[in-house]
C-alpha cells in the first residue's frame, strides 16, 4: 500500500465516526454521510485504510441518500489506494447490515451502488442475499482491448507466460484463471501484472479458481486497488459466471465459493442475474482523529 499523503492529516475531519465491518474477511470502514457530509477524498481514504497509521481496511464505504425511487440508501466504494470502485458484493452486504441495525431498512429492500440498484434480502443469522446483476461478456463492455469477438477464454502473454483466462464484467472488470493448485497459485505476481496489462484498459480484478465439483469451487482474488483479499463478492460472481459458461459448474443450482475468509453462495436466477449470499459482521465502532 502507498504511504499516506501528508495532506491526508489535514483532510481528515476531527471526530469522524465510523463502523469497522467485514464480510467473510473482506473488511471495510463504513461512514454515514446521510447528514450531508462530503465523501472522503483519496488522501483520507488512504489514511483510513492504512493498517499501521489508520483504521485498516480493504475499502472505505460511504452511505448516502438513495439515487433511485424505491431504494433506502446509496453507497460509495473507495479502494485502499484511494481510487473509486464501481462494485463490491461483500461491501453491499455490510451496508445492508448497517442500515438494518440503524433501523433504516428491514426484510426485502433496495440499495443503489455506483453502477446499479440491487435487491437485498435478509437471511437472518445467515447474513444477506444481494442481487448482483447479470454477467456481461461483451469485450467492449468489460472492457477488453485488442481482442476479437466474445470468447469463453482469451490467450494473453503476461510476465513471460501464456495464460488462458475468462473475462467478464459484474459492474467492474474481472479476469478468471483456472488453476490446479489454488494454494500454490502465483496470485500476487500474476495478479499485479495482469492488472497492468494493456488488454485491460481499466485494470481488473483477477480471480484464481479451482473447481472441486459442479457445486463447489475454491477462489483467491487479487483485487484492483487493494491486492489479495480474504474475500471478493463480485469476484466470486465473476468466477461462477465464467465457469458456468464453460459448463464447469451448475450456477442455476447454486455454487459454494470457498475463499480464504469464508464461503459465499452464488446462484443464477431465472431473470439472468447472479445472486450472492453470505455473512456481514460488525467489528467495532470508532472515532477517527488524524
Amino acid at each position: 500500500m502507498a504511504t499516506p499523503d501528508p495532506v491526508a492529516t489535514a483532510a481528515a475531519r476531527a471526530g469522524l465516526r465510523f463502523s469497522k465491518m467485514h464480510g467473510a474477511g473482506n473488511d471495510f470502514v463504513v461512514l454515514d454521510l446521510r447528514g450531508g457530509a462530503p465523501p472522503p477524498d483519496a488522501a483520507l481514504c488512504r489514511l483510513l485504510a492504512d493498517r499501521h497509521r489508520g483504521v485498516g481496511c480493504d475499502q472505505v464505504l460511504t452511505i448516502a441518500a438513495p439515487c433511485s425511487e424505491g431504494a433506502v440508501a446509496s453507497y460509495g466504494i473507495w479502494n485502499a489506494d484511494g481510487s473509486p470502485s464501481q462494485q463490491c458484493g461483500n461491501g453491499a452486504r455490510c451496508v445492508a447490515a448497517w442500515l438494518v441495525r440503524d433501523g433504516a431498512a428491514s426484510g426485502d429492500f433496495v440499495l443503489d451502488s455506483p453502477v446499479a440498484s440491487h435487491r437485498v434480502r435478509e437471511l437472518g443469522d445467515a447474513g444477506f442475499e444481494i442481487e448482483m446483476g447479470a454477467p456481461v461478456f461483451a469485450p467492449a463492455e468489460i472492457p477488453l482491448a485488442g481482442v476479437g469477438g466474445d470468447a469463453d477464454d482469451y490467450a494473453i502473454e503476461v510476465v513471460g507466460r501464456r495464460l488462458r483466462l475468462g473475462a467478464v464484467s459484474m459492474g467492474n472488470p474481472h479476469a478468471v484463471i483456472e488453476v490446479d493448485d489454488i494454494d500454490a497459485a502465483p496470485v500476487t505476481e500474476l495478479g499485479a501484472a495482469l492488472q497492468q496489462h494493456p488488454v485491460f484498459p481499466q485494470q481488473c480484478n483477477v480471480g484464481f479458481a479451482r473447481v472441486l465439483d459442479r457445486g463447489r469451487i475454491r477462489l483467491r482474488v487479487y483485487e484492483r486497488g487493494v491486492g489479495e483479499t480474504l474475500a471478493c463478492g463480485s469476484g466470486a460472481c465473476a468466477a461462477v459466471a465464467v465457469l458456468a459458461r464453460r459448463g464447469r459448474v451448475d450456477a442455476a443450482k447454486g455454487v459454494d465459493v470457498e475463499l480464504p475468509g469464508g464461503t459465499l453462495r452464488i446462484h443464477l436466477g431465472a431473470d439472468g442475474s447472479l445472486y450472492m449470499a453470505g455473512p456481514a459482521a460488525f467489528v467495532y465502532e470508532g472515532e477517527f482523529n488524524a
